[in-house]
């Protein structure tokens, strides 16, 4: 297939474009570069024939149709998103702008695609999303979010999210555009900015820092490895039914200060401190975010029982994988210490 996948510079897109082109499709990646973005991230699949890159913003509608236009791919996997929740509270406009207008122009585009080529059954619009728009769960570990949970968005991040998931069901509601939907659990591996939650513990560790915890720690996330994340997204392109969604989950659920703990534990292991003691010793408990939801977690049995996928990595097996990533490639991370708000605290008081 050829593939146009937005957002395809940071870290779930590029994992998508890195693993469509290993399967041998034909993809255009699709970024504007903004902060969270890296070249670096596709680097292996530059220069592959198959691989081409278009710097085109969502928010532009002329270079957004002109892009899909010139390319004419048989399938879009959007992708591209402002999606740091520490980030929508302190400068909310941007993710309206960039998740609500951003996707109301590549459906825009998209359909219009799709209606000069006599509207093709085998076109695919492939709405990325969080489950984050469903809100937040209570402790019972019998509760999860099903593609039938109520929407529920509790910051401006997945608010905007959700605003953009509406869009993609009314467009194939209303003019019958081909559409699937996703919405994932926490992502977590190679390439993520170093703004979240894991490579910041990681970086901060090895740098002596401090490594804060929201709260109390209690707050209960379902890690999903981003490669497993990949492969699913490409499961649900081709296999998906029409209009319907699916949950991606990891199927491993850690409260915070667990997965903390598990990262200190595994760097005391591969990068041991000179004064032999642990990196938990860095821990440090701080004010919580606002709004902070309790708990998410996936119920993943669509997924599983209509096209036959599970992930195939534990959140202990991915979370080492991931260490000796960030281990291995540190003038990587490093390179992106001093873009805009990495290493600071961002979203404390709106």
């Amino acid at each position: 297939m050829k593939l146009l996948v937005t957002g395809g510079a940071g870290f779930i897109g590029s994992a998508v474009v890195r693993l469509a082109v290993e399967q041998g499709h034909e993809v255009v990646n699709l970024d504007a570069l903004t902060y969270a973005a890296c070249l670096d991230n596709v680097a292996s699949v530059a220069n592959n024939p198959r691989y081409s890159f278009a710097q085109v913003d969502i928010r532009d509608a002329e270079a957004v149709e002109e892009c899909i236009a010139a390319h004419a791919p048989d399938a879009i996997m959007h992708l591209a998103a402002e999606s740091h929740v520490d980030r929508s509270i302190d400068g909310p406009g941007v993710f309206v702008e960039t998740n609500v207008m951003g996707t109301y122009h590549m459906l825009q585009s998209a359909r219009a695609l799709w209606e000069r080529q006599g509207r093709p059954n085998t076109f695919r619009f492939h709405h990325i999303s969080t489950d984050e728009v469903f809100g937040s769960l209570p402790a019972d570990p019998a509760v999860q979010f099903t593609e039938d949970t109520n929407y529920d968005p509790r910051s401006p991040y997945s608010a905007s999210k959700a605003s953009s998931d509406h869009l993609v069901r009314a467009w194939h509601e209303t003019y019958g555009l081909p559409v699937v939907l996703t919405n994932c659990s926490n992502n977590y591996g190679p390439y993520h900015f170093p703004e979240k939650l894991v490579p910041v513990i990681i970086i901060n560790a090895l740098a002596g820092k401090e490594l804060p915890i929201y709260g109390n720690g209690a707050n209960v996330r379902d890690w999903l490895y981003v490669e497993d994340h990949a492969d699913a997204l490409l499961t649900v392109l081709q296999k998906g039914v029409l209009g319907r969604s699916y949950n991606i989950g990891g199927e491993n659920e850690r409260s915070n200060v667990e997965l903390v703990q598990t990262l200190c534990a595994i760097l005391d292991r591969l990068r041991p401190r000179e004064d032999g003691r642990s990196y938990s010793d860095q821990i440090r408990f701080v004010a919580d975010r606002p709004g902070h939801d309790a708990r998410y977690a996936i119920d993943p049995s669509r997924i599983r029982d209509e096209l036959g996928w599970r992930p195939s990595v534990t959140v202990e097996e991915g979370l080492e994988r991931t260490v000796r990533w960030y281990l291995e490639n540190e003038d990587w991370w490093r390179a992106l210490q001093s873009r805009a708000g990495v290493g600071q605290r961002l979203g404390a008081g709106g």
